[in-house]
């Protein structure tokens, strides 16, 4: 096929090893330095710069300087749903990397996708809004209800200001762990940025995991009580 989009080549960028696990570490959200990335990628820092310019160079970085320092981030939205599909994909059909350790039950459990909430509890939060009428399941969309505005509100999520971004309100991302959807979007981000400053929820260091406090976990388990395993039972409240 001589004509069309070329898949090839942004196969050919993100198969790489090096370049997969420095992709993936960016799935975090944060801006991370070569240095951080070449140690993320188990290469030296000259040959993590010259996989980071082919990434740039394919849009699928974007860079930052702060004084003498440079960071890479995802180049934007696209490029998470591309690789959280890939993900999902490669998961689906058995094709997992095998790192035993504390970190991994973490991860699964709740994590960074790019801005929004993944694992479990991604699942499960998404599961709830939609179970309480909060968000309807249109086809493969989603889009917010009236009464989900409202009840959006309570928690402190103002769907209104969202509408005026450019960026779709609700999409539903697939999950690697759980291979069923999240929620993504401007609401998905709001409502993480929303655990995170509540103090429900922290980040970890070096890690994608997000890790609830007591208190958080209750909140958190109270406002969105349907498990993905229930997702066939009565819709329960979601209101604070």
């Amino acid at each position: 096929m001589k004509e069309g989009p070329d898949i090839a080549q942004i196969g050919a960028l993100i198969g790489d090893p090096a370049r997969a696990n420095m992709l993936t570490a960016l799935m975090g959200g944060k801006a991370l330095t070569a240095t951080e990335l070449a140690a993320v990628g188990g290469i030296t820092v000259q040959t993590a710069s010259t996989h980071l310019a082919k990434l740039e160079a394919g849009q699928l970085l974007a860079q930052r300087k702060q004084g003498r320092h440079r960071y890479f981030t995802l180049a934007d939205d696209g490029v998470g749903k591309l690789l959280e599909s890939i993900m999902g994909f490669a998961a689906g059909r058995g094709h997992l990397r095998h790192r035993p350790g504390p970190k991994e039950p973490a991860l699964r459990k709740a994590r960074i996708c790019y801005d929004h909430l993944a694992g479990d509890y991604g699942v499960r939060m998404l599961d709830s809004l939609i179970a309480k009428g909060a968000i309807d399941a249109v086809g493969d969309g989603l889009a917010v209800t009236r009464q989900g505005e409202s009840a959006l509100k309570c928690i402190g999520i103002d769907v209104g200001d969202l509408k005026s971004s450019r960026r779709p309100l609700c999409r539903s991302c697939l999950d690697w762990s759980e291979r069923r959807a999240h929620l993504a979007g401007s609401v998905g981000k709001a409502l993480l940025s929303n655990f995170l400053e509540k103090g429900w929820a922290r980040r970890t260091a070096g890690s994608r995991s997000v890790i609830f406090s007591p208190d958080g976990e209750r909140q958190f388990l109270a406002l969105f009580p349907l498990h993905q395993a229930d997702r066939s039972s009565p819709a329960q409240s979601v209101e604070t």
